[in-house]
């Protein structure tokens, strides 16, 4: 592997209404099952443990609406990039399948700035 920085993007709809706490545990769902879907490529395999060992480097940021995070997630998977989308049971502040939030990488900087190098921090 080169040494490009390896990092994870979590990007967050504003669209929809979330409380702070609320809004902390979508982003905690986006990262540990984007984790899990790298788990489960070889190519992640090694930008996981690069990204282990060097800090877990997590980027947050935000897109206004539901067709932004979808054209996202359709670029990381035209990337084959590990991702997650993270839809919401609807248990506690929101209608259930709400679609929150969106988990990218762990995977080289390079490739995940090619996709969410344009936004803005959450």
């Amino acid at each position: 592997m080169s040494s490009d920085e390896v990092k994870q993007v979590i990007v967050v709809r504003t669209d929809i209404k979330m409380g702070k706490g609320k809004l902390a545990v979508q982003v905690a769902h986006a990262a540990v099952e984007a984790v899990f879907r790298c788990i489960e490529s070889e190519r992640c395999r090694e930008w996981l443990e690069v990204w282990r060992k060097s800090g877990q480097k997590k980027i947050v940021v935000k897109v206004e609406s539901l067709l932004e995070l979808i054209e996202l997630k359709s670029k990381a998977e035209e990337l084959s990039l590990p991702h997650a989308v993270i839809v919401d049971a609807g248990l506690t502040q929101l209608p259930p399948g709400t679609v929150t939030s969106l988990g990218l990488g762990p995977a080289p900087s390079s490739l995940l700035d090619t996709i969410t190098g344009s936004l803005q921090l959450l």
